[in-house]
């Protein structure tokens, strides 16, 4: 709990002030970071690591060094990597700190000063100019063509005037955004916690929660540990009622429960996970938490922003139109002059259309922005001013038009600014022969009114709101472009008797990968919904352009859903004018419902969504350094088809985690069963303990790991997300285990009882077969069969195999391990099982192929 500080005798009122802010309860207080010890030993609470500690005290304790060690070095890299997750994730809230302006002009008692941006305090009067960032919250007091991108707090595309005003957003200025023209004088009315900025920062406070597969893993390991020890106790009751030394069933049963449990699964997981983070680094996506790459092959829903995420993030004249010629429409990337306009079909210059030449030369005219070419070592072409003006110029610049010769041969000689009210700007500019040229665009019911146009043009008046009205409807923000020539004066004023030129029509076009982004999550069962804090016409446009809403389906606002007219909301597809909070329970609200939530986003107002999302996907160009932080996946190059690559990567990590648990709880369970069972066969102890942590050793270890690195199945992005509730072992994989660990026992102790019979060394055969059919197994486990992907696998294999025969011949390993040397004829018989198992696996992947979780999805 905080309390206001006395203020110290000596200080003025405002760095009275100034204290109070700075540590009173509006502002964010840091934390202490979490010591290092606490965070190892939240890593080592998890089921699977306690029973991994378990099996270390139980090898240290039976003399089993090489066991002890590599299952404590499984142990240390995976804590490892999980604390440095947690140092990483909690960055997000500092990078708020860093992204507020370094220092601020204002205005305290009388006098202007420059101080820190973190010192301003409600009551200052802070002075903002072009390129500066909002240090706070505040209220316009004056402005001068004041225009500021918000777009990294609210989504919205385009640029607000900001002027004095008591009833509009246009009257107040929010902490974090840019000023892109003019000056203002901005009274400060929140900082801290209180500022749109601190609100946000509150939202990211919350830790980021367990992934799908560390949520699978610990029901696993908490259900294995049962298992194992419950199966291990009743192995010694039975050996101990058999007349069995108790302690050599004791270490029987020791050496049972470490077979049993796949300590080698949480270095398949990390080498999957990092295999999976190399590959999407090669395709400039930056993994910042390991587990985001499986959390990517879980999802069922994809939200999205839309500004800089579906869209490049600039706005682009796509269509034209005027009242002589009709429609044409404007193709091109970028801020580059590479495009075409077209019309019917023909790609047009200045001269084939003077229609189209004079409505863009009038809009290059009535415009303050600039193109600027690309730099050293940057090949974009960038803007300076209103990205709507610069989108103008681009258009202007694909006819043919030079903005630097027509500015010059009709140079600017009076102005009237935009302003929010009238919505329009004007411009008057000197022919060569010494006329003025009117120039006005502006919203078309400002531009298209009667006192603005000529009297003579109602009828083309008309046409132009019907067309400016139908493009509205699409998306698009329209402008209108009216010019006339005057002689030197203009007694009735510059805006009045004006002839229209035609109508513009801009929109935030959407990113080339984008469409195919969308088409191949639906192929995989994920779920695209757009999340945005823009226009809900925009929203809808867009949403309906790259297929993630229908032509019926309609955007729901924020205002609906703080009314509590949204309803369901995982019923919606398009979500707009959306604040951060509202963001965050949509997510939220997806997730409650079941469903695996990724969530992609570029802005300061993305960040909490990012967080609280299973996996947040931040643009690592445009995005802001909140959204970075906040997010477990950064896409370097801001392609969002790379997300489909990810998920990709996930579904391959989460097949190669349950390949590896078939093939080491089928051989866990076929010990266990061989144990239990071989008494019965007149074998009293079927392998002793060595032998059996022999085996695990081979068959756990090398090839165990190797199989995290198999490939991706051809088939795995048409398969439907896995239900998020399903176990590890879900989709028929236990039922997969226990028939081919029956397989391997029986195999192993036919075997056994034949030698037993026939007066052959019968532990040593059953030792051997039991190995070699498990690593046969895991040969029949590979993704892409006959092929040489995963090379490592098959050496892992062979050197397994060789080492298993070896214990039974090399007279050191004979000693350790308590084997006799068969004939070689016997040993050809055991590593049959070697074959059995290859065969009985592709066998079962035939008949019964990796579920692909259909039944659930489609029933959603």
């Amino acid at each position: 709990m905080t309390t206001a500080p006395q203020n110290p005798p000596g200080l003025t009122e405002a760095e009275a002030r100034c204290r109070l802010a700075r540590h009173g309860p509006n502002v964010i207080v840091s934390v202490r970071p979490t010591p290092v010890w606490r965070r190892v030993l939240a890593q080592l609470r998890d089921p699977l690591i306690l029973v991994l500690l378990a099996a270390v005290v139980l090898t240290t304790a039976t003399g089993d060094l090489v066991d002890t060690a590599i299952i404590g070095i499984v142990i240390v890299a995976n804590s490892a990597v999980g604390v440095a997750q947690e140092v990483r994730a909690e960055k997000a809230v500092a990078a708020l700190r860093a992204l507020s302006a370094p220092v601020v002009r204002v205005v305290r008692d009388g006098a202007e000063r420059e101080v820190n941006a973190a010192d301003v305090v409600p009551g200052d009067v802070v002075l903002l100019g072009e390129g500066d960032i909002v240090p706070a919250d505040g209220r316009v007091a004056e402005a001068a063509l004041l225009l500021v991108d918000e777009s990294s707090l609210t989504g919205e595309s385009l640029p607000v005037a900001k002027e004095p005003s008591n009833d509009s957003s246009a009257g107040v200025v929010s902490a974090g955004t840019v000023v892109l023209r003019g000056r203002g004088r901005v009274e400060v009315t929140a900082t801290g916690t209180a500022s749109a900025m601190g609100r946000i920062a509150v939202l990211m406070a919350a830790p980021p929660g367990l992934t799908p597969l560390q949520h699978r893993l610990a029901r696993f390991g908490r259900l294995l540990a049962l298992v194992a020890v419950g199966l291990s106790a009743v192995m010694l009751l039975v050996g101990i009622g058999r007349g069995q030394p108790v302690e050599l069933m004791v270490v029987a049963a020791i050496s049972l429960v470490v077979a049993a449990v796949p300590e080698s699964l949480p270095a398949v997981v990390t080498l999957a996970l990092a295999l999976g983070a190399h590959r999407m680094a090669g395709r400039h996506a930056i993994v910042r938490r390991l587990p985001a790459v499986e959390t990517l092959g879980s999802i069922t829903v994809l939200a999205t922003d839309k500004t800089g995420t579906l869209t490049e993030g600039r706005m682009a004249a796509q269509r034209l139109w005027t009242p002589a010629g009709g429609e044409a429409t404007v193709s091109g990337a970028g801020y580059a002059p590479h495009g075409h306009v077209e019309r019917n079909g023909q790609a047009l210059r200045a001269e084939q259309a003077p229609d189209l030449a004079g409505l863009l030369t009038a809009a290059l005219l009535c415009n303050d922005a600039e193109l600027q070419p690309p730099g050293a070592g940057d090949g974009a072409w960038t803007a300076l001013g209103d990205p709507t003006e610069a989108a103008l110029l681009t258009a202007a610049d694909r006819l043919g038009l030079r903005a630097a010769e027509l500015r010059e041969t009709m140079p600017r000689v009076d102005e009237i600014p935009f302003s929010s009210e009238r919505k329009r700007m004007t411009t008057v500019h000197r022919r060569p022969e010494g006329r003025l040229r009117v120039v006005c665009k502006g919203a078309p019911e400002t531009v298209l009114r009667g006192d603005v146009l000529a009297h003579g043009d109602q009828q083309v008046r008309s046409r132009a709101l019907a067309r400016a009205g139908e493009w509205a409807r699409e998306g698009y923000r329209v402008l209108a472009v009216a010019a006339a020539d005057r002689p030197d004066s203009a007694p009735d004023g510059w805006e009045s008797g004006l002839t229209l030129l035609g109508l513009v029509a801009i929109f935030d076009p959407p990113r080339e990968a984008a469409a195919g982004t969308v088409a191949a999550c639906r192929a995989a069962g994920i779920t695209p919904v757009l999340v945005t804090g823009d226009h809900p016409l925009t929203a809808e446009a867009l949403a309906r352009r790259l297929g993630i809403a229908s032509a019926e389906e309609e955007a729901l606002t924020g205002e609906e859903i703080s009314s509590g007219r949204a309803g369901d909301p995982t019923a919606v597809r398009v979500f707009a004018r959306t604040t951060p909070e509202q963001k965050v329970g949509i997510v939220e609200s997806w997730r409650a419902a079941g469903h695996v939530v990724a969530m992609t986003g570029d802005g300061v107002n993305d960040g909490p969504a990012l967080r609280r999302a299973d996996i947040g996907v931040a643009m690592g160009r445009r995005g802001t350094e909140v959204a970075r932080q906040a997010a477990d996946l950064v896409l370097a190059d801001d392609d969002i088809g790379t997300v489909v690559a990810a998920v990709e990567e996930g579904r391959r990590v989460y097949a190669n985690v349950r390949r590896f648990l078939l093939y080491a709880l089928a051989g866990g369970s076929a010990e266990i069963l061989v144990m239990l069972t071989g008494p019965a066969l007149d074998m009293p102890l079927p392998l002793l303990p060595a032998q059996i942590l022999w085996i695990n050793l081979l068959t756990h270890g090398l090839p165990g790991v190797a199989l995290g690195a198999e490939p991706t199945a051809g088939d795995s992005m048409h398969r439907l997300p896995r239900p998020p509730e399903e176990s590890v072992l879900g989709a028929g994989l236990w039922a997969r285990i226990l028939v081919l660990g029956a397989l391997i026992a029986t195999v192993t102790l036919a075997v056994g009882s034949w030698a037993h019979s026939t007066g052959r060394p019968w532990q040593t055969l059953l030792f051997l077969v039991l190995g070699a059919t498990q690593l046969g197994v895991g040969l029949g486990s590979r993704a892409r069969p006959g092929t040489l992907a995963n090379p490592f696998l098959l050496l892992a294999l062979a050197a397994a195999l060789t080492l298993q025969i070896a214990g039974a011949y090399v007279p050191l390993l004979r000693e350790l391990l308590g084997t006799q040397p068969p004939a070689l004829s016997d040993t050809g018989v055991a590593c049959a099982g070697f074959v059995l198992g290859y065969a009985a696996m592709r066998l079962q992947a035939r008949l019964v192929p990796e579920g692909d979780g259909g039944r659930w999805a489609r029933t959603r």
